[in-house]
């Protein structure tokens, strides 16, 4: 009888004990950068919490999905939702948005007109040629009022779903990255944050037109769909819409980065 009775003691001391050490972990995948910065920062947040936010970087577009597919990872911080959807279809699996981050904003910039309404009839805008930033683009222009784009085609758009062009616009589709080298040549061009810095170019200071936070390309948290309601990842994305993070986003990028959310009050 009293080893049973201390069985029943070490028993519930065990069970106190890992009661007392348990911790709630969450595991999220990155690219280096932005990121992995801003989780950095979404970690201390949850910290107070007492959630622990294990940042795991991957140096690949293709991995961070792959390890959230297959459980490896909770949530993963590092790309788009059209990416995503893309990522989807080629891999048969069910990975859905969880909530918005930031946006690398493409911008417009011109060295012959400083507004949008000044570009002249038959003006050349050279726009990328991949699928996916040539609709981005398109998508921003119609915006911006200059074209209409075919009802329903959003990313996915061409130069062939413009219905309507009032200023006769010409585009010149290039390589991504050899849009810069022609700016001169034209007379406006979509350019790709990442590549307007390369080439010297201000992105908040240049462009003449941006995306902003209601992009249909901000980035995203991504999860399993099972896990959509998770208690525990919307604290996540409580501390990832925090003041604290957005202040860092302002102090640090200073515009060339876009918040993808607001801030609550």
């Amino acid at each position: 009888m009293k080893k049973a009775k201390l069985y029943v003691v070490v028993f519930a001391v065990l069970i106190l004990t890992a009661t007392v050490f348990a911790k709630d972990v969450i595991k999220v995948g990155v690219n280096p950068g932005p990121h992995e910065e801003l989780m950095e920062i979404v970690k201390g947040i949850l910290a107070e919490k007492g959630i622990e936010l294990e940042i795991i970087s991957f140096a690949d577009f293709i991995t961070p999905n792959l390890a959230l597919a297959d459980g490896s990872i909770d949530v993963n911080s590092y790309q788009h939702e059209p990416f995503l959807l893309q990522f989807n279809k080629d891999r048969k699996t069910d990975l859905v948005k969880l909530a918005p981050t930031i946006v690398f904003p493409i911008s417009i910039y011109s060295q012959k007109v400083k507004s949008l309404s000044e570009l002249k009839d038959k003006a050349i805008i050279a726009i990328p040629n991949d699928p996916t930033n040539a609709g981005r683009v398109l998508m921003l222009l119609e915006k911006a009022g200059l074209i209409k784009l075919k009802s329903g085609v959003g990313i996915q758009a061409t130069v062939f779903d413009i219905i309507d062009n009032p200023k006769n616009l010409q585009f010149r589709e290039l390589e991504a990255a050899q849009i810069p080298r022609a700016l001169p040549d034209v007379d406006a061009a979509a350019i790709n944050t990442t590549y307007a810095v390369s080439a010297g170019l201000d992105p908040v200071n240049d462009p003449i037109y941006t995306e902003d936070k209601d992009s249909a390309y901000v980035n995203i948290l991504a999860v399993k769909r099972e896990r959509l309601n998770d208690p525990l990842l919307q604290e996540l994305v409580k501390a990832y819409h925090s003041k604290e993070v957005a202040d860092y986003v302002e102090e640090k990028y200073k515009g060339s980065l876009v918040l993808g959310f607001t801030v609550p009050q």
